[in-house]
């Protein structure tokens, strides 16, 4: 049976996963891979890509880590030349990077507001803009870029909450764009996902609780979930898609 990403390269920023287990990065990584894609894997933590990296070879796939801080523009422009010159091409950009403060906009210092912002929106900004280029001469391509639903509810996260905005908006543009270059940009709207990162706030038996509660499902995501979501939109069963934002929440979306 043929797979749906033979032959595609696709590099995933934040394929890395912060702490014990399986983020939604290393698992977009592996799905990549196993659909046939030969797999750049990105993150500022080096071990943390190399375990991804290595996850993929063990499966006898094409995987390569590589350390990056993309809040750094010289970082952003050295991902997209090794990748070059190492696979020849890149057809998919998936930015699976993100971070939170989990502070309210009155307790949130301007500091804090700006390193959210370097993360969340520049360094997704900057890999675009690096990456559209090399796209175009390809003849297309596909950008990934992962929101969450704070970007469109109120959550008690100022910066997180306006960052993953800017996201939303930023994918728009370049869809409208770039369409021309047959490039397609979508964004990925992440609700309640079981991950390392979000583990910590399920401790809290109430937390917990009261999160279930407000998905219909009533259950959480499973990281394989948003990585299953993103090899359809990274393949060409979604030629035809772009400019969508597309909830992986269990329908959050609609209870909140």
């Amino acid at each position: 049976m043929p797979k749906r990403l033979n032959g595609k390269v696709v590099i995933v920023v934040g394929a890395g996963t912060k702490g014990e287990g399986l983020g939604n990065g290393r698992a977009s990584a592996v799905c990549f891979a196993r659909e046939g894609a030969r797999v750049f894997c990105v993150d500022q933590d080096m071990a943390s890509a190399e375990v991804s990296a290595d996850l993929i070879r063990s499966e006898g796939f094409e995987g390569r880590a590589f350390r990056a801080d993309i809040s750094n523009p010289d970082d952003c422009r050295k991902v997209i030349e090794e990748c070059i010159n190492y696979y020849g091409k890149i057809d998919v950009l998936h930015n699976n990077v993100g971070i939170p403060s989990m502070m309210d906009i009155l307790e949130t210092p301007e500091d804090a507001w700006n390193e959210i912002f370097d993360i969340n929106v520049k360094g997704i900004f900057m890999m675009c803009k690096q990456v559209i280029p090399s796209m175009i001469k390809g003849g297309g391509g596909s950008i990934i870029n992962v929101s969450s639903l704070a970007s469109l509810r109120s959550f008690p996260d100022a910066s997180y909450s306006a960052s993953k905005g800017a996201v939303n908006s930023l994918t728009m543009n370049i869809a409208g764009r770039y369409g021309r270059y047959n490039i397609r940009a979508n964004v990925l709207l992440l609700g309640y996902i079981d991950t390392p990162l979000a583990r910590p706030a399920w401790v809290n038996e109430k937390v917990r609780e009261t999160n279930l509660k407000q998905v219909p499902m009533k259950r959480f995501g499973s990281p394989w979930e948003v990585a299953e979501a993103a090899v359809f939109l990274a393949s060409e069963k979604a030629s035809y898609i772009s400019g969508a934002i597309i909830p992986v929440d269990g329908g959050l979306n609609v209870s909140m």
